[in-house]
């Protein structure tokens, strides 16, 4: 096992439900950057196994919003899941890198609002995200492995 992958693996463990979101945030946004990566140099492949990954993604943040007991807030993430999923689905089809990188600015917005949420929790300091251009292989993420995700 690498340092990586040892490393994800023992902050799932210990880590509170809020930073757990943020982590599912950062992989959503390396994800796309990856994604918009393969547009620009025209990698189909690649494109889609990126743009797959991230509904992966979107379906676990979706499916555990808590909608009957999350008031708006609840309902106003699932929508913009559902929107992000149908734009996701739109930009993979017409390779659109203007959409793309659309949903990556929205989803770090809201990536940082949960930062601030678990900043509040813990007291701690925000961080910033994740490097989007990192480089390691979609198929060496922890996430990928071992967690079976909802479509």
């Amino acid at each position: 096992m690498d340092a990586i992958r040892a490393y994800r693996e023992s902050e799932l463990v210990a880590d509170n439900p809020v930073h757990l979101v943020v982590l599912l945030y950062d992989q959503l946004l390396r994800d796309l950057q990856r994604a918009i990566d393969a547009v620009a140099k025209g990698d189909i492949t690649a494109r889609i196994r990126e743009l797959d990954h991230a509904l992966l993604v979107i379906g676990q943040l979706q499916g555990t919003i808590n909608l009957a007991g999350g008031g708006e807030v609840a309902r106003t993430l699932d929508s913009f899941y559902s929107v992000v999923r149908h734009n996701l689905l739109l930009a993979a089809s017409g390779a659109s890198l203007d959409l793309l990188e659309k949903q990556r600015q929205q989803i770090l917005a809201v990536r940082e609002a949960w930062l601030e949420v678990e900043c509040q929790q813990t007291g701690a300091q925000p961080r910033a995200a994740s490097p989007s251009t990192d480089t390691q292989k979609p198929e060496d993420t922890i996430s990928r492995g071992t967690t079976e995700w909802k479509a």
